[in-house]
């Protein structure tokens, strides 16, 4: 089998999951020239909640990083469906993530590190790239991790 990047996701027993609509007026990207921008995509999806968990409190590190994780599967899959063949990305230029956190809560890198090392792990060095980690008040649904990025392509 070629090393390509849908031969490293199914070696890694991945699967990208199915692209859904958006919930609102914008597109799930945008491209610009040879650039790809991904709208963010949170995790996990709730609809209706009493009480929004918070990475620090009731999210552990561990189980957010699983959710960034499952973003960069998502925006892995949308960059197909956007591209066609994921041979075409030439570079992850910037991924943006935000963390629903307590005020205290300090490792938000660590959360977003699930996604980039995932991108890493299947794009190989077109993964690398340019990076914030925020921490917010709230993200829209509840939830606990959204993930924006920008991808060049050929």
């Amino acid at each position: 089998m070629s090393d390509t990047i849908e031969s490293r996701l199914h070696a890694l027993g991945l699967v990208l999951p199915a692209v859904t609509a958006t919930r609102g007026s914008f597109k799930p990207y945008v491209i610009l020239g040879n650039t790809l921008h991904l709208s963010g995509k949170g995790a996990p999806l709730r609809e209706a909640v009493q009480k929004i968990p918070k990475v620090g409190a009731e999210v552990s590190v561990a189980e957010a990083q699983a959710h960034a994780r499952d973003i960069a599967l998502y925006l892995l899959a949308v960059t197909r469906q956007a591209l066609g063949d994921l041979e075409r990305i030439k570079q992850v230029v910037k991924v943006f993530g935000m963390v629903n956190a307590t005020p205290d809560f300090t490792q938000h890198t660590e959360v977003i590190n699930g996604c980039s090392d995932l991108l890493v792990q299947v794009l190989g060095a077109r993964g690398e790239h340019a990076r914030s980690a925020i921490g917010v008040a709230s993200l829209p649904k509840g939830f606990a991790v959204e993930i924006e990025a920008v991808v060049a392509f050929t």
